[in-house]
Parts: structure tokens; sequence; C-alpha cells
């Protein structure tokens, strides 16, 4: 049955007076019946957003295309995003999203922004470029004048121009494709379990820093990376950043502040270009396997970036595999500074990515929020904890749920079953990101829409729930409330032209 309409605001108080004030004897009364669907459907994301009559035109195109995907004999959603990639891209919805703005991306890992052959094919080409090749069958990259010096369990470093005249070059790049994505044909077979497949994404960040820390290569990755974002129409990005150690070609080293003010200068040259990208800013990282004494410095060095970079420090958080980490309330210490000294230090934590319920990891979601987190990072755990759901609900925190992340790290298969689909038919505070988009070959944003607007929301979810996904995610970044007016007004106009553009489209295909 087609969702009901949402113009109809008597149905939504009558749907209680029927319920409350009618006894339930004999058949049904179809008033009370429809009031109560409207009821559930209002709740939702997206219940309460009214679409124009243009809007509601796309609707219905939309609608007829979200047929065409369910009635197919393999629903995408359900099965491995490897195996689905090739029936999403062949999508109708997929285009359509893919044209649509889709306001900012909140939870974007540094080395995991830009697709990977970007670096193969662009960076591993440069000049005084050495790779390695490891014991357990992976590989190192290095810039340098001269040899670098031998690393363990690594093969004597090569001079990669000179590798590529021996051999051929199109196996060397697919290798090393290889080496800094997940993908594979079979991944159930390549990842049986949590601990192969998270072994294997540590891995990749890996391979990946010695390219990207390269200093010259660390600006135009960052570049490539917005750009990579705003060709999928994303307007502003937050990145969760380490700031390792940049190096040159000398092998001296660079500062955070470096890494900060190169940001910074990134972000205007790329605004300079494109004048309606909003911005970007860092969400700077510590591994969640630091002892309480290493906290306590990392907290510290992150109220000073902060001061000193207030435009483009957004915030702190942990980083690393939950499961295998300290939780929060280790570091209660460390987090409790910033308020002991007046300082404003905005925490945007990873909290939830597990199934091991009943842990001191699952309980990670209640002290993110004790810690006053501005967003929950991933919050797979939220449906377990009811309590939770209902202060994160008072406060207003968003959950940024990133569905491929997700499943290709093996927390749940069919994404019709991931947990935020309850919390989208809730209407819980929530924004789609993407995490590490290189990894899974999922660039930009459009394939987490897909897979939250057919997966999550099934026939559903329409473009209001869309429309408030998009809007949800710039009203809950860390922008000022001036800048938030700002970017919901750029982001309005994209959106109306998106609308009149692709109705137009749909008709002339109509009438061929």
């Amino acid at each position: 049955m087609r969702a009901l309409t949402r113009s109809h605001q008597p149905l939504f108080v009558c749907a209680w007076l029927l319920w409350y004030s009618t006894p339930c004897h004999g058949k049904p009364d179809p008033r009370r019946r429809e009031a109560l669907m409207d009821v559930e459907t209002r709740r939702g994301t997206g219940g309460h957003v009214a679409l124009s009559e243009k809007e509601k035109a796309l609707d219905e195109k939309l609608y007829q295309m979200k047929l065409h995907d369910m009635a197919g004999p393999t629903f995408p959603p359900a099965i491995h995003f490897f195996k689905a990639k090739p029936l999403i891209e062949r999508s109708p919805v997929f285009t359509l999203l893919q044209k649509m703005p889709k306001g900012a991306a909140l939870h974007v890992h540094d080395f995991a922004m830009v697709g990977v052959e970007w670096l193969v094919k662009n960076v591993t080409y440069r000049e005084k470029c050495y790779v390695c090749f490891t014991d357990n069958h992976s590989v190192r990259f290095v810039f340098s004048i001269g040899q670098p010096e031998l690393q363990p369990h690594c093969s004597e470093w090569i001079l990669l121009k000179t590798l590529r005249e021996k051999l051929n070059s199109t196996e060397l790049d697919n290798s090393f494709v290889h080496n800094l994505t997940l993908f594979t044909e079979d991944p159930d077979k390549a990842y049986p379990n949590q601990d192969t497949v998270w072994q294997r994404f540590e891995q990749a960040f890996i391979v990946a820093n010695g390219l990207v820390t390269y200093a010259p290569v660390f600006k135009d990755y960052l570049y490539e990376g917005l750009r990579q974002f705003y060709m999928d129409n994303v307007l502003y990005v937050e990145i969760r950043a380490l700031l390792s150690s940049t190096y040159e070609l000398d092998a001296k080293r660079n500062s955070k502040d470096w890494s900060l003010r190169a940001c910074r200068e990134v972000v205007q040259r790329f605004k300079a270009q494109y004048p309606d990208f909003v911005g970007a800013r860092v969400i700077f990282t510590v591994h969640r396997g630091l002892n309480s004494t290493e906290a306590v410095k990392a907290v510290e060095e992150a109220m000073s970036l902060k001061k000193n970079f207030p435009d483009i420090m957004a915030g702190f958080d942990f980083v690393g595999r939950e499961d295998s980490g300290r939780p929060l309330w280790y570091f209660r210490e460390a987090l409790g500074l910033p308020e002991e000294k007046g300082t404003d230090l905005p925490y945007f934590f990873h909290a939830g990515e597990t199934d091991s319920e009943g842990t001191e990891v699952d309980q990670n979601v209640m002290d993110a929020l004790l810690f006053n987190t501005s967003r929950i990072g991933h919050g797979f755990a939220m449906a377990r904890h009811p309590v939770v759901k209902e202060l994160a609900r008072k406060m207003d925190v968003a959950v940024e749920v990133c569905p491929i992340s997700n499943q290709v790290l093996k927390l749940v298969s069919d994404l019709r079953n991931h947990p935020a689909a309850a919390l989208m038919a809730e209407g819980h505070p929530m924004v789609i990101s993407s995490d590490d988009p290189a990894l899974f070959g999922a660039a930009g944003l459009s394939y987490d829409f897909y897979q939250v607007f057919m997966g999550f929301g099934g026939m559903k979810s329409n473009l209001a729930t869309l429309k408030e996904l998009v809007l949800n995610s710039v009203r809950y970044s860390s922008l000022s409330s001036t800048m938030k007016e700002k970017a919901t007004a750029t982001l309005l106009v994209r959106w109306d032209k998106f609308v009149s553009e692709s109705l137009l489209q749909t008709h002339q295909k109509t009438r061929l």
C-alpha cells in the first residue's frame, strides 16, 4: 500500500481519540486503522516534512523506481555490498540519489576518503616513490631522496619507477589496489569473522600511511577527497583525523600545527574554486589503545589545537576497534579535563560499534552521553539501550549511521535488519555517512544513502525521508549557528533545482 500523505492534520489527532474512545469489538473501524497508520508514518524520519507539489510529483516517480528495485531477483541491501555494488549502480534510484544534494558527510576518516585508484595511478607514479614487500604479503611505501633504511619484516626498498620497468605495471597496480582496499569477490570466505576483517581493515590504513603522510601528497589527497565528495553533491565534510606526522622528501617531520594549517589552506583553495562548497573541519582523533596517562596528554593537546585553530578544528574522538580497545569510562580522568579547565572541546565519540551486549564496550553509548558528546558515531548498539535512546533524544544527539561500514565489518549481514532501521522508524535524530568509503569502494555518500533508503525504509521511506536526512546533516554539524543557516539556504536552493531537473528528466524519459 502507498504511504499515506502527511497533509491531513486532523487524522493525527483523531487517531488517538479513536484509539482510546472506541472499544475494540468485532470488525475494526477502517478510519481507526488509517489514522493509526498515519500516526506511525508521522513518527518516522521525514514524517513531519511537508512536500511541495513538485516534490510530491517526484516522490511518485521515486516510488515507481523503488518498486522496480524491490521486484528484482536480488535485493541489494540484503546481500554483501561487494556483491551488491554492480546491482546498485544499475538502479534508477541510485542514479537519482547521486544527483541529490546530500548536505554534509559528518563521519569520514582521513586516510579513507579518496578512491584508491587515485592513490595508485597518481601518487605511486610520482618521483622518488619506493616500495617494500612485507613478510605477511603486504606492502609499504615511502618517498625519499635516496635509498631508505631497511624496515623490520620488509624486503629491501625498491624505486617504483625501476620496478615498473621490470614488471607488468597493470598487475603491480592491481596488487597495490588489493592492499589498499577490503574488496574481494567472495567476502564471506575471505572474512569469516570480525577479527579477520578488522585485521585486514587496519592493515589497509598502514599501507596508505606512507603515501598520504608525504607532505605534498597530504595536501593533494585532502583536496582530491573534497573534490570526490563534492562531485557526489556533498557540500560540507567533517574529517576524523589522527593528524599523523607528515614528512618531507629529506625525512624532516612536520607538527600537528603544520597539518592543521595545511588543512585550512586546502579548504580555502577548494572553496575558491567551488564557491558553493561550505567547507570542511577536522575532528582530532587518537587510538583507543592509549593508556590513561597518554590519554591525558592527548586531550591536553586537543585543547591546545582547538584554541589555536578554532575555525578548522571541530573537536575530539577516539578511534579503533571498540571491542579490542579501552572503553570510554577508562578515559574519564582525561575526558573531564576541558570542563575542569573551563576549555571548550566538543566530543564526537565513536560509541556502540559493537554487538557485544552487556560488556564495558557496550556501555560506551551511555558514557558518550554522560561526557556530553555532540554526536554518536555508529551507535549500532543503541537499539538495545532504551534509556540511552530516550536520553539521546532529549539531548538531541544524533547517531552517525554508516550502513556499508557496519555490514563490511560484519556487524550485520542483511541491512534490512540493521538496528538503525528501527531508529529511523521512531524518528530518532540521525545522519548518514560513509565512514571509510575508499576501503569499501563506496565513494562519497550515494551508496550509503541507497542502502538506508531501500534497506532501512523499504517502501515506507520517501522523498520526505531523504530531505530530513539531508537537512539533519547540516543541523547536527559542528558549524556555528550562522554558518548552519547559510549552509541550509545553499542546500535548499540546490534541493529545489534537483527536484525540478529530476522531474523534467523523468518526464522526458516517459515521452521516449
